[in-house]
């Protein structure tokens, strides 16, 4: 990496619950999670302050597993119990390799985390700790996408860094069209005209709106963590 300088001061890295099952889908694969954890260490040494929104799709889905079969909030309450389990099982890790690390619930859980306040996670972030946020944004209806967008906005993160199982956004599914075509970077304004999957269209239009730009990634390489805070061009640019 020939630029060792990071881009950015204070990012906001998303991980779906998918990718932390690595290749079983479901649950949690400590390999995986390992590597991100080296990443996440790898930016904090950098300098770079590092917020974490986490999936819950790895344990349950609201609206896909509940849908039908259950009252939609109360399915959207189980999806962010999930988003937890995420939360603690990426905090131990990252504490066994010495990296100090706060997890804050919008949902109260005091026993087992602190309470989501703006300010102390900020405080948190400025000490260098890694400040990782569960229970998305503690309303039914909403992504942990939009839950991302929000804290970033919140925390006033330079970036949004999308780690998906795909590795950018594309001009069609590129697992159903051989033709689809992978952006470097892209509009928010063509994202939503164009109804493409790169977050649901609530966080798109509020990170749209906030002039927060999105890195999306593959995640398959946990390094690209690191490379795309030193500035590399992976992925796709969403600004």
């Amino acid at each position: 990496m020939e630029n060792k300088k990071p881009v950015y001061k204070r990012v906001l890295l998303k991980i779906s619950g998918e990718a932390l099952a690595g290749e079983a889908g479901r649950g949690l694969d400590f390999n995986v999670i390992e590597n991100v954890c080296k990443s996440i260490k790898k930016c904090t040494e950098l300098g770079v302050e590092v917020g974490v929104v986490v999936g819950g799709g790895n344990f349950w889905r609201g609206v896909k597993d509940g849908g039908g079969k259950m009252e939609r909030t109360r399915a959207d309450h189980m999806g962010m119990m999930a988003t937890v389990m995420n939360c603690l099982a990426l905090a131990d890790v990252l504490e066994q390799m010495d990296v100090e690390v706060r997890v804050q619930t919008a949902i109260e859980m005091r026993a087992i985390a602190e309470p989501y306040i703006r300010l102390r996670a900020m405080r948190h972030l400025g000490r260098g700790r890694v400040v990782i946020f569960g229970c998305g944004t503690g309303s039914p209806f909403f992504s942990t996408d939009t839950a991302a967008v929000l804290r970033a906005a919140e925390i006033e993160a330079d970036a949004i860094l999308l780690a998906k199982n795909v590795d950018g956004v594309y001009s069609a599914d590129p697992k159903k069209d051989p033709d689809a075509v992978k952006y470097d970077a892209i509009s928010y304004d063509d994202v939503l005209a164009q109804h493409l999957a790169v977050m649901d269209s609530t966080a798109t239009s509020l990170s749209m709106d906030n002039k927060i730009p999105v890195v999306l990634f593959a995640l398959k390489d946990p390094e690209n963590i690191v490379r795309v805070v030193l500035g590399e061009k992976i992925g796709t640019v969403v600004q």
